[in-house]
């Protein structure tokens, strides 16, 4: 028989596919065995569904001509394993069969439910069979009667079902029907790959072994590399199985990942953060099938807590991804590799990789400590610049295309919670007490020189590159633009925290809100200002009712995300009165505004006025002295003045200076200060 079988099939590929027409040809072959017997003869049948005879011809041609139809099956199940012994590589069908222990009835059950997905004309037929309009799918009732009545003495059919189920293999349409009336099949992704095809979703995602990087192409510290350099040997003697690698997005977990897949010959399947549970319930079957190794990122805050997704048939190495943030409740035996942002020499490495002979190297040691970048978003703005500087029709990349560069970042995440702000100037546009401007100096200092800091007295004052400053004062007195200053003189994009987009009313989401805007932050290395943060940073309350309970929690989670926070966030409050003292003692840096002096006044309006205007220098003198205006009230009063001289066609005068200042007194419900006599109206 056996030399028989090695001549069938010739149109058949040695491949999955092929190996998918076998198994989708037995599962024909049961139904037109089952369906023949509700007719009186086989021309009947073949009269309400001309396209079985289709089918019938091309599978009877290939051997079983002549024989009953349970001798047909076993022969055919036969000539499978033969055609199978001609392929040495892998066969998901196979490798899914052995690896379950499933049988070739219950694969071709499994067949007979995906069929509809491969010839909609099975769709008439199992409504036709089950007597009920629109039923395209087989039900289990249907697919009962007739693998009882091929297999009579097998074991429960039942049993069949519920193997495939708990392998994520099947599903239930309509789970609320009778059992009988259970409509099945076969989720799309699980189909295609029975067939050896993959096509990524928007949550789940296959690599190839050949294209990922191998260890010598990641740059690692020394670490690092001992640790996931011995870890396949671990794998191998069953004392971990898990690999959980933790630190921010984009910066090479998941490569890493990758490259440990591929020294073991296997692609990896990745479930992202909105990977739902039913897709991940497929995560055993389809590593299987397409011999690759599970990977499954959270996006977890702290105090949330996963069990380890279940992998069913699967027994081999798992990856996970988290962020630095929560945990996962396991049992299994699990390696842990911390993946922290690349520090300045790493940085030089993944640039001089990148960038090669097309940046000097003194552009390389800039852009080296200047930018504290994920690697993934490093390589990303390295590719990026090199295609500013041809479009610049220059072959060498400058500075300046790293900045423009990573201003093109992916920063969608960011802006749902986050506004960007612009950042122009430098500090000869603040008008500040000296004390003020100071402290405000020795703020950007300390913030150029974060990672050396870090690096010289982290060991001792438990210091990270993170940089917290509070800028507290009167409202209008230049706290939002001494931050815009500040981020402009860094070179660095400020975004300003939208409360009303991250506080929500339902219990954990404001949590989720605000870890999502430090996590991004972090990665893409901006200046975060949570502008008016009294709001969130207000002191802790005796706990009254359940309102007062959750808020206090939103208070702790902030406080510990500001304390782990390794960028640059400023805040700013104009009630400092009302922010918890545990907050004030974890800021780096307090910065007092007061309300400007008649000298910082004068400078405040010379800052503000247009060059051209024609406002007496004696009557400025006497505004700027007389008129206790803060910055921003100087501001509102020359737009207004602006406005009123571009109305009468001419530049701004004195008349136009007072009849603003006026204005801003009776917004407050104060006496304007000069008499109607020194006005010079």
């Amino acid at each position: 028989m056996n030399q028989t079988h090695q001549t069938l099939f010739p149109d058949q590929p040695l491949t999955p596919a092929g190996h998918f027409w076998l198994y989708s040809s037995a599962a024909i072959l049961h139904i037109i065995q089952q369906v023949a017997r509700q007719y009186d003869t086989w021309d009947a049948m073949y009269d309400e569904f001309p396209f079985l005879a289709e089918h019938n011809n091309q599978i009877v041609h290939c051997g079983v001509q002549g024989l009953a139809p349970e001798a047909a099956l076993r022969w055919w199940y036969d000539a499978i394993c033969v055609w199978e012994g001609r392929i040495s590589t892998h066969l998901p069908l196979r490798t899914l069969r052995d690896t379950a222990g499933l049988s070739h009835q219950t694969l071709t059950l499994l067949f007979a439910i995906g069929l509809i997905e491969e010839h909609a004309q099975f769709g008439r037929l199992f409504e036709a069979m089950q007597d009920t309009p629109g039923a395209h799918r087989p039900t289990l009732g249907l697919l009962q009667n007739w693998w009882h009545a091929a297999y009579p003495d097998s074991s429960d059919v039942r049993e069949s079902f519920q193997q495939l189920e708990r392998l994520g293999l099947i599903e239930v349409i309509n789970p609320g029907a009778p059992r009988g009336d259970l409509a099945l099949g076969v989720p799309l992704v699980l189909w295609d790959a029975l067939r050896g095809v993959w096509r990524d979703t928007d949550s789940v995602h296959y690599g190839r072994a050949a294209d990922a990087p191998t260890f010598d192409d990641l740059i690692l510290d020394d670490t690092q590399r001992a640790t996931l350099t011995a870890f396949p040997a671990l794998l191998a003697t069953g004392r971990a199985r898990t690999l959980l690698v933790r630190g921010a997005r984009h910066n090479g977990r998941k490569t890493l990942l990758r490259a440990i897949a591929r020294t073991a010959g296997k692609g990896t399947l990745t479930f992202d953060s909105k990977a739902e549970a039913a897709q991940r319930s497929t995560a055993g079957s389809l590593a299987v099938l397409l011999n690759a190794i599970p990977i499954f990122e959270f996006d977890l805050t702290a105090g949330e807590c996963i069990d380890l997704p279940a992998t069913g048939v699967y027994d081999g190495l798992i990856g996970l991804v988290l962020g630095k943030q929560g945990g996962i409740s396991s049992t299994e035996q699990m390696l842990t590799v911390n993946l922290e942002i690349p520090d300045p020499q790493m940085r030089h490495e993944h640039w001089t990789a990148m960038l090669g002979g097309s940046a000097a190297p003194e552009t390389i040691d800039l852009i080296s400590e200047r930018f504290r970048l994920t690697s993934g978003n490093l390589r990303r703005t390295a590719q990026l610049a090199v295609t500013y500087a041809q479009l610049a029709g220059r072959s060498e990349v400058t500075s300046e295309d790293v900045i423009q560069a990573s201003r093109s970042l992916n920063r969608q995440a960011l802006e749902t919670l986050a506004v960007h702000e612009p950042t122009t100037g430098d500090w000869n546009q603040l008008a500040t007490a000296a004390e003020t401007l100071y402290e405000l100096t020795s703020l950007e200092t300390r913030c150029r020189h974060r990672e050396r800091l870090q690096h010289v007295l982290g060991r001792a004052l438990g210091l990270h590159s993170g940089v917290r400053a509070l800028f507290s004062g009167p409202s209008g007195t230049g706290k939002t633009l001494a931050a815009r200053l500040l981020a402009a003189s860094l070179g660095m994009e400020l975004y300003r925290l939208d409360l009303s987009a991250v506080v929500n009313k339902y219990i954990g989401e404001t949590e989720k809100n605000l870890n999502q805007v430090f996590s991004r932050a972090e990665e893409l290395d901006v200046v975060l200002l949570i502008d008016e943060g009294d709001a969130l940073l207000t002191r802790r309350t005796d706990v009254q009712n359940a309102n007062d309970r959750y808020a206090n929690l939103e208070t702790n989670f902030l406080l510990q995300r500001l304390e782990a926070y390794e960028g640059i966030v400023i805040i700013t409050t104009n009630a400092s009165d009302r922010v918890d003292s545990a907050f004030q003692r974890r800021m780096d840096v307090i910065v007092e505004f007061h309300l400007p002096e008649a000298a910082e006044r004068w400078s405040i309006w010379q800052l503000h006025l247009p060059p051209d205007h024609r406002i007496d220098q004696r009557m400025l003198q006497e505004v700027a002295s007389r008129c206790t205006f803060s910055g921003g009230q100087i501001r509102n009063a020359v737009l207004h003045a602006a406005m009123l001289a571009l109305e009468a066609g001419s530049t701004i005068s004195t008349a136009h200076l007072v009849a603003a200042a006026q204005r801003e007194y009776r917004k407050i419900g104060q006496s304007f200060p000069l008499r109607r006599g020194q006005n010079g109206v």
